[in-house]
């Protein structure tokens, strides 16, 4: 993905232009001490830093967040372009923001809670578009034409999940989020966001082992199944296999 935003930065109204022409290098936090331009800094000082005018903190916020929050989009949208467009989206959000921002829960929570909101808008407008226009989704998404059949099968079973289920599930194996950031972005009680990635699991794992017969060895397959247009079922994903202490 193109680094548009960055550039944007430097001419946005958004940021104080006084602090910008007096320190270009870096800038002061709230306590007095510098932003360096390096990847030791936290994610929230950067906000802060940007949110009085560094340029420099928002483009390492930028370096550090563009791939996941594409990927995100990616695997929540059809077309490569879509989840592009609603990167830039998240981020400029990010940026009208930042004048608002209080760093009372991780930024990379308020980065994906942005993400969800900007998903659930592009959500709304397509199911308008398709029932105002008659439009079907019929495009086949790219990357599935692309994927191989073991990635097909995990991502057809993914897609069987309750959606709520399936969302913890991507956030936590996907965008790597811990169980409290989830229940902190879904606003749900933590217990239930274990709850629900254990039957997540249970159920997947169930949807992709081959099912086995009385005397525990794989049932046989019908003449459909052993076809050679049918997808060869893969191994389990380590995902899916067992559950992970808190």
């Amino acid at each position: 993905m193109q680094d548009a935003l960055p550039a944007l930065v430097l001419n946005s109204q958004a940021l104080p232009r006084h602090a910008m022409d007096e320190t270009p290098a870096s800038q002061p936090n709230p306590q007095g001490s510098p932003i360096p331009s390096n990847t030791g800094v936290s994610d929230e000082r950067l906000m802060l830093a940007f949110s009085q005018g560094s340029a420099e903190a928002f483009t390492e916020l930028f370096s550090r967040y563009k791939q996941p929050i594409y990927g995100f989009f990616r695997r929540r949208v059809t077309e490569p372009a879509q989840a592009e467009e609603l990167t830039q989206e998240t981020f400029f959000a990010l940026l009208r923001a930042a004048n608002r921002y209080q760093p009372r829960a991780l930024l990379r929570t308020y980065l994906y809670a942005i993400g969800f909101k900007i998903l659930r808008a592009h959500r709304r407008k397509a199911a308008f578009r398709a029932t105002f226009f008659g439009q079907q989704n019929s495009a086949a998404d790219p990357s599935k034409r692309d994927a191989t059949e073991s990635g097909l099968w995990v991502r057809r079973a993914v897609e069987k999940l309750d959606p709520r289920d399936r969302e913890i599930l991507m956030l936590r194996e996907f965008e790597q989020l811990s169980y409290a950031e989830i229940a902190d972005l879904l606003q749900l009680p933590l217990n239930t966001v274990r709850s629900r990635l254990f039957r997540a699991r249970t159920v997947l794992r169930n949807l992709l082992e081959p099912p086995t017969s009385s005397a525990g060895q794989p049932a046989a397959k019908s003449a459909s199944q052993t076809s050679p247009q049918a997808p060869s079922q893969p191994a389990t994903p380590p995902f899916a296999q067992k559950g992970e202490s808190a």
